[in-house]
């Protein structure tokens, strides 16, 4: 009796998660990173199951992916920090933005406000914005372009009603 595809994914899930999930632990040091790296894993390898003759190298090839990719991440969000903390100590009130512009941001929709705090506030290119968000470079370009367009728009407004 030949077996479902169903059924043999289900039985590959069972035998191979718990210890693909415990590997992943060992790697991240997170419960919930680890069972994310390793579900996702499951389903990449899901939408390739017909063609995937070693199921199991398959799982932890691209689980390594993802933990090597979850570790740039880590240490591009390190580095961010770093100069961040490293920019407060140096000028501490030497250049305080304007608080009237950090409630603007703060006001953006997630969407805009994410990729103006990346790319002007921790000073990455529009490449890092993309890979740490998860978004096309097109995407943040277009997203910052909108986001300057409600900022300008609205100090516009703020202007005149001062003047």
């Amino acid at each position: 009796m030949k077996r479902s595809r169903e059924q043999a994914a289900s039985e590959l899930f069972a035998a191979l998660y718990p210890r693909l999930a415990g590997w992943c632990r060992r790697l991240v040091d997170d419960d919930e990173t680890a069972h994310e790296i390793a579900s996702e894993a499951f389903t990449r390898l899901w939408a390739r199951w017909t063609s995937v003759a070693e199921p199991r190298g398959f799982l932890y090839v691209t689980a390594a992916n993802l933990v090597r990719d979850h570790w740039r991440t880590l240490e591009r969000e390190r580095k961010a920090v770093r100069r961040v903390t490293i920019e407060t100590a140096v000028r501490p009130h030497a250049e305080q933005s304007d608080p009237s512009v950090r409630l603007l941001v703060q006001s953006l929709p997630e969407r805009l406000r994410v990729p103006i705090l990346l790319h002007y506030y921790a000073d990455m290119p529009v490449r890092e914005v993309s890979a740490v968000t998860g978004r096309k470079e097109g995407t943040v370009k277009a997203d910052l372009h909108a986001a300057r367009e409600l900022l300008r728009a609205h100090l516009r407004r703020s202007l005149d009603h001062i003047l």
